[in-house]
């Protein structure tokens, strides 16, 4: 019982020190992101997702956690009622909203 309890409170100190980093590792990144690590390097070496090498030889690599959060959000999916309004705009004015007509 105290065994579980010490390896809960370590668990709980890791998450917190996770959770105020700005800079992740590789590990870390994974994590965050939810992905395999195998995953993650395959991102890295076809340069899909933003990192950091670091200096003299680029042994590590490094990532900004909120530049993974716009990573993580940067193909927003429509909802079906924004759809609709665009299709009824389209119909009434024969444009589509942020296109110009040539």
């Amino acid at each position: 019982m105290e065994k579980e309890i010490l390896k809960s409170l370590q668990e709980l100190k890791e998450l917190a020190v996770f959770n105020t980093k700005n800079v992740l590792t590789m590990r870390e990144a994974a994590a965050l992101l939810s992905l395999s690590m195998s995953y993650l390097y395959r991102l890295v070496c076809t340069k899909q997702i933003p990192h950091y090498k670091s200096a003299g030889g680029g042994k590590f690599t490094y990532f900004e956690r909120k530049e993974l959060e716009k990573w993580m959000l940067a193909n927003r999916v429509k909802t079906s009622s924004e759809i609709e309004a665009e299709a009824v705009n389209y119909v009434v004015t024969g444009k589509r909203k942020g296109v110009a007509n040539v």
